[in-house]
């Protein structure tokens, strides 16, 4: 290859990158799946950061989401073109050039690595632990039952991470209460794709216990959401969240079940968070932490 065939063959690579990466956020946005984003904001405005650092961590934290679930489409591209329900163009195309996926990966994991090292190593711990998680999901873990479940809780904890100073008590506190959120999204996800992951022979959690027993499990984990936020964030807002285990879910509106659940956990959480902006701390039942107490051993993060 010479030279400039080589300019061209790279110029087509960049192109191609740039097209996955806004198939990406579009997609992701169109399905609404980036809450944690979201949700790592209202814990920037709850501990108090700056603005300049909010801008900085928002920025950081909508790379690391573009990272996060490219590598999640590169893992699952055969799926999504063997699956009506999926955006075939995206996956054909994705498909098409998984040479430049490939190259975008590393490129940004490269570029958040120099922007944590550079700003704060508690964004480094994000990266890694955030990305990490997403990377063995999608590679192995999303087929491994239960695991599966408790692998989202994990994710659900990591991504946010980007929202807070590591040595921020509250902050961890408030993660926790989104990891479990999470596992309660990854159960009610495995029993809407129940049906289509027992014909691949894909084994969920929702595959090995049955539709039954996996709606028994994702009852279990809202009840275990809202006695945490009644023990730690807000006893009281905390209550609230016992509405979720009395939603309905019928086998042909798991959809409409997946919105109505995030709706009361969503409104929960702003309540949650809403208290905490307002009063300086959380009200649980056994505690109520500052948010300018610290944990003196992760000092180094911030």
């Amino acid at each position: 290859m010479n030279r400039r065939e080589a300019r061209c063959y790279g110029g087509l690579t960049l192109l191609a990158a740039l097209k996955i990466l806004a198939d990406v956020a579009i997609y992701r946005i169109r399905k609404r799946e980036m809450a944690n984003l979201a949700a790592a904001f209202t814990i920037m405005a709850a501990v108090g950061l700056t603005w300049d650092e909010m801008g900085m961590r928002l920025g950081f934290g909508i790379l690391l989401n573009l990272l996060a679930y490219l590598t999640n489409d590169y893992f699952d591209v055969d799926a999504d073109l063997a699956s009506p329900g999926k955006d075939q163009a995206k996956a054909r195309f994705l498909k098409g050039h998984m040479r430049a996926a490939l190259f975008l990966q590393a490129f940004l994991a490269v570029l958040l690595a120099v922007v944590g090292a550079a700003s704060s190593p508690g964004l480094v711990v994000a990266l890694v632990a955030g990305a990490g998680t997403c990377f063995v999901y999608s590679w192995k873990l999303k087929h491994v039952p239960v695991v599966d479940v408790f692998t989202m809780l994990a994710w659900g904890v990591f991504m946010p991470l980007v929202g807070f100073p590591l040595d921020s008590l509250l902050g961890w506190i408030m993660v926790a209460q989104l990891g479990l959120f999470s596992a309660c999204f990854e159960t009610i996800q495995v029993i809407r794709d129940h049906d289509e992951d027992v014909k691949s022979g894909t084994r969920t959690t929702a595959v090995l216990l049955g539709i039954g027993r996996a709606m028994v499990l994702e009852k279990v984990l809202m009840v275990a959401s809202a006695a945490y936020a009644v023990l730690l964030l807000n006893r009281w807002v905390g209550l609230a969240l016992l509405v979720a285990p009395f939603i309905p879910m019928r086998r042909d509106g798991v959809e409409a079940h997946w919105n109505q659940v995030r709706l009361v956990q969503g409104l929960a959480w702003l309540a949650m968070v809403g208290w905490i902006a307002w009063d300086g701390s959380s009200m649980g039942l056994v505690s109520s932490v500052g948010k300018d107490e610290t944990i003196a051993l992760l000092g180094w993060l911030r």
